[in-house]
């Protein structure tokens, strides 16, 4: 606790303010000392503060960083803690106290011999102190054991690289040794150990072996050892090189490319404060990072429109800048990061953007790569905060398409077009504009008319993306129909056949779902979507071909004909389902449209039937629904989707990168899980083919929308099956976030009923589940909607509530005065619906069963309890009868003038009559209550047992 000093001791230096005020350190010191007591902390260290600012005399200052020390340790600021008490030691070295609270932050921190020195300058100043001889025995023990583990682990982290090296070692030694090592650089002493005894350098050796396995271990003991420290982080970038390791990114080497990755992204974490976890020590070193990150942004630049760079390595290297360049958070000002991105890399990306794989002398590409730029240059140009930093972005990409063109050389123009295309499935807008440029237009009518199959299949492809959004779609129907139907009917090649009709399918669909708008003739979209299905089935054909299939049938399907001849189709869906597993995932978009046009999950404009008349009268256009696209025919739908299996093909789906899965194809995806769950008979064949966990993701992450719907599946989920089946081991906590998030105002009354649903199911498991409800703070959500006019919502909330109440926070919230909770509960029990009064006796008995004192308060909220009471007790639902007589059982337990009070009354005539009832299993529960609320009264001297 914090001492006294005297007054005149300090006296001398009181100073004067600059107004004249008096700054007394004595009086801000005693005020200090007064909040500490009181567990003001914060507000002591104010105090403490002040008083160190106004205060001269070195005795008395030494007293003061002494008190503020003992706050520090209090918040657990343990570095602030040691600093003020080497201060008062500086001046006092005999400082007992404040040696003391030294000892126990330089502990906290690990400091484990430093913290034995002070204590053992304690033990020595006061030899008899129990605390002192204590503190110094289980530190020595302590000391001793980290010297025996340190040896320890010094010894094998040396054996592990003599075996890596050793020639002579088996291959299975050297595999368990560099498991071993990697273990033991995910944790912090581990990698400290690593670190301390060489392990950079010589892991720099094994990866100049050569030998891909020993490669893949030293990365990922690199990652390890960097994770979350930014020393060691530095150290290893200084160690081992950028360079060096962008030239193993490079390789073409799939899994040691994605090791390489990931040890990029913990070493840009630790340096820019992304890996948010907090692992108890101080780092070694404070450093500037930010001449490091911008080397490793330049590299990954570099790296991607590098010739030496595989497509992996390539696809990694933008998957890195996706993720680290533009802000996560756009209340965040600073995008320094995206417009130095774009200053130094932007025409890099167009260049992958614009890479045309069938020519000669290209980079080196995945079959993702180039989708993996277009979302890139979205995120960038989505990072942008002003016109101007935006009107930047679209003049370089013009002024690099304009550099490209040339009449002299086709290839120049094709890489001019394609790059076209990269930036119309990223940016649209940009492309959008860049596309009515003089002369692009032109260019790609030529392209159509050139004799080389690679020129129509850039043009092709370009037309497509060019007419992506429905509202720019009135100029390509009247001037790209005609060339695509002529390239269609005259090409004999299936490549350019099958997207000039993927041409065809996206301007056909310009009319959405809407019946009345048809683009094409009677019948045409039905024959379109046939030859999709029919290049969809034909497995001679190449993956990439057959994508277009899709992406035609993507459109085809607004058409509720097209979408009804699918689904019938099981071995076109079952084809489909295949394409989404495989390793291109550009497809992801394209099969995600599809299931939300198959199922009808997009979002419907109301149609009031008011508006319609007056459209009608005032000769407006009104929209049509199709007759296929009526509830019957979409349920119809969704069990054959389900019987196709598209519930494995979307937990697939789920798994794919992030720089592929877009928040946009994130919420298709939930919308179709949505649809998919809302018959309650397929919902366990949906847990049972691993929909639950797919879904997890897409309720945490993506767009507010998306996140919504994932929720309200998996609340749907969650309400009728078994929790720790559909979602197993730890994920079942994960469930929690998902479904408090459905607890709120804005939500629609289905979803607030079937979250509450889940809620109660989760709630009955076990402890961990219930206090995780609590910590995603759910509780005054449940409360309110126990006092909500919808019956169902209401019921749902009190069964939730019911198996909340063992919780003891839930208890001390009813304890608490001034507030009408158990009110409610009481007068829910009064209530004439079976299952709400079922839920409220079910709390109220759980309660009274904790907490005597809240037995006792149920007689203060209302003057209705007893007969509310009583009637629980004659209850015909031997269950409810059951929960109300274990509540009078408690209320006798509780309180000796209550139980009088309880046995004077009627109810003594209850008890005796259910008391006196033959034994029968389907009351027996009501039969022993009744019993042993009689017995309790014998015990108490209220009644007397019946002589014979």
């Amino acid at each position: 606790m914090p001492e006294c000093f005297y007054v005149l001791k300090c006296s001398q230096s009181f100073k004067q303010g600059r107004m004249g005020e008096i700054a007394d350190p004595v009086q801000f010191k005693e005020e200090g000392n007064k909040h500490f007591q009181a567990g003001e902390i914060d507000k002591a260290i104010e105090c403490y503060t002040k008083a160190i600012k106004s205060c001269k005399d070195k005795k008395a200052l030494a007293v003061i960083y002494r008190n503020r020390s003992a706050c520090f340790l209090k918040k657990e600021n343990y570095n602030n803690a040691v600093s003020d008490a080497s201060k008062a030691i500086d001046v006092d070295a005999a400082d007992i106290k404040a040696l003391y609270r030294r000892c126990q932050a330089l502990e906290k921190l690990g400091k484990l011999d430093m913290a034995f020195k002070d204590v053992q300058r304690c033990a020595t100043l006061e030899p008899k102190n129990k605390t002192f001889l204590e503190t110094l025995r289980r530190l020595g023990a302590d000391i001793q054991q980290k010297l025996k583990t340190t040896f320890s682990t010094d010894s094998r982290v040396q054996n592990m690289f003599d075996i890596l090296f050793s020639d002579e070692s088996d291959k299975e030694k050297q595999e368990k040794a560099a498991n071993n090592l990697i273990v033991l650089a995910r944790e912090d002493a581990g990698a400290e150990r690593i670190f301390q005894n060489n392990g950079v350098p010589l892991l720099v050796q094994l990866i100049d072996t050569g030998k891909p396995e020993m490669i893949l271990a030293a990365i990922r003991t690199l990652s390890g050892m960097c994770t979350g420290h930014r020393a060691r982080a530095t150290a290893i970038i200084h160690t081992v090189g950028i360079s060096k390791l962008c030239s193993i990114m490079a390789v073409d080497n799939e899994e040691i490319v994605l090791a390489t990755a990931n040890l990029f992204q913990c070493v840009y974490d630790s340096l820019s404060g992304g890996d948010k976890r907090n692992y108890g020590k101080e780092e070694a070193l404070v450093l500037d990072s930010s001449k490091d990150l911008k080397d490793i942004l330049l590299a990954l630049l570099e790296m991607i429109a590098s010739k030496k760079v595989s497509g992996h390595g390539r696809d990694q290297a933008l998957n890195l800048l996706t993720k680290n360049v533009p802000r996560k958070d756009k209340k965040n000002t600073d995008n320094s990061k995206g417009l130095f991105t774009i200053d130094h890399g932007l025409k890099k990306i167009l260049k992958v953007c614009g890479q045309v794989p069938d020519l000669p002398d290209q980079l080196p590409l995945t079959e993702n790569t180039q989708l993996i730029a277009s979302v890139l240059l979205n995120k960038l140009y989505d990072d942008m905060r002003c016109d101007p930093e935006r009107d930047h972005f679209r003049d370089t990409c013009d002024e690099y398409i304009k550099s490209k063109f040339d009449p002299n050389d086709m290839d120049r123009n094709i890489h001019a077009i394609n790059t076209l295309s990269g930036i119309l499935q990223g940016p649209f807008d940009v492309g959008n504009v860049l596309a009515g440029r003089q002369g692009v237009m032109e260019m790609m009518v030529a392209l159509c008319g050139s004799e080389r199959e690679v020129d129509q299949l850039v043009a092709v492809e370009a037309l497509i993306h060019a007419s992506t959004k429905t509202s720019k779609a009135s100029f390509f129907i009247s001037n790209g129909v005609t060339l695509l139907k002529d390239m269609y009917k005259k090409t004999k090649n299936e490549k350019i056949k099958i997207r000039a009709l993927v041409g065809l399918c996206k301007l056909g669909s310009a009319g959405g779902d809407d019946y009345s708008m048809r683009q094409f003739a009677e019948g045409s979209t039905e024959k379109l979507a046939k030859q999709c299905r029919k290049w969809l089935c034909n497995p001679t054909l190449d993956v990439r071909t057959r994508k277009w299939a899709v992406e035609g049938l993507a459109y085809l399907t607004n058409d509720a004909d097209v979408k009804d001849d699918f689904v019938e189709d099981e071995a076109a869906l079952r084809a489909m389902f295949e394409l989404a597993k495989s390793k291109d995932k550009t497809i992801l978009y394209a099969v995600a449209c599809t299931l939300v046009n198959c199922t009808n999950s997009y979002d419907k404009k109301e149609i009031i039937p008011e508006m319609v008349q007056l459209a009608k009268f005032s000769k407006q256009h009104v929209p049509e629904q199709h007759p296929k696209d009526k509830k019957d025919f979409i349920e119809r739908r969704v069990k054959r989707l389900l019987k196709a299996g598209v519930t494995s093909a979307l937990a697939v789906m789920v798994k794919a990168d992030n720089s592929i899965l877009t928040d946009q194809t994130k919420e298709m995806l939930a919308r179709v899980f949505l649809a998919l769950a809302e018959d309650i008979k397929d919902r366990g064949t949906i847990v049972a083919q691993g929909g639950g966990r797919a879904l997890l993701p897409l309720a945490l992450e993506g767009t507010d929308k998306g996140k919504i719907k994932a929720s309200h599946a998996l609340a749907k989920i969650a309400a009728v099956s078994n929790p720790e089946i559909a979602f197993p081991a730890e994920r079942i906590y994960e469930v929690v976030r998902p479904l408090v998030s459905l607890l709120n105002t804005e939500r629609d009354g289905l979803e607030n009923f079937e979250a509450l649903l889940g809620l109660t199911n989760l709630a009955a498991l076990n402890d961990k589940l219930r206090v995780k409800i609590l910590k995603e703070k759910a509780l005054p959500e449940i409360e309110n909607y126990m006092f909500e006019e919808h019956d169902q919502i209401r019921q749902a909330a009190t069964e939730c509530m019911c198996n909340l109440v063992s919780c003891k926070e839930v208890q001390d919230r009813y304890l608490e005065d001034g507030n009408d909770k158990l009110k409610l509960l009481v007068l829910l029990c009064g209530e004439d619906d079976v299952q709400l009064q079922r839920a409220a006796a079910g709390a109220l008995a759980m309660l009274t069963a904790a907490q005597k004192k809240l037995a006792v308060k149920i007689t203060k909220v209302t003057g209705q309890w007893l007969e509310i009471i009583q009637r629980l007790c004659i209850h015909d639902n031997p269950e409810i009868q059951h929960r109300g007589l274990v509540t009078v059982f408690n209320m006798l337990d509780a309180d000796e003038q209550l139980a009088k009070k309880l046995i004077e009354c009627e109810l003594l005539e209850i008890l005796t009559y259910v008391a006196k009832l033959e034994d029968n299993p389907k009351k027996q529960d009501a039969i022993n209550a009744a019993r042993a609320c009689l017995s309790r009264a014998m015990d108490t001297g209220l009644i007397k047992p019946f002589s014979n």
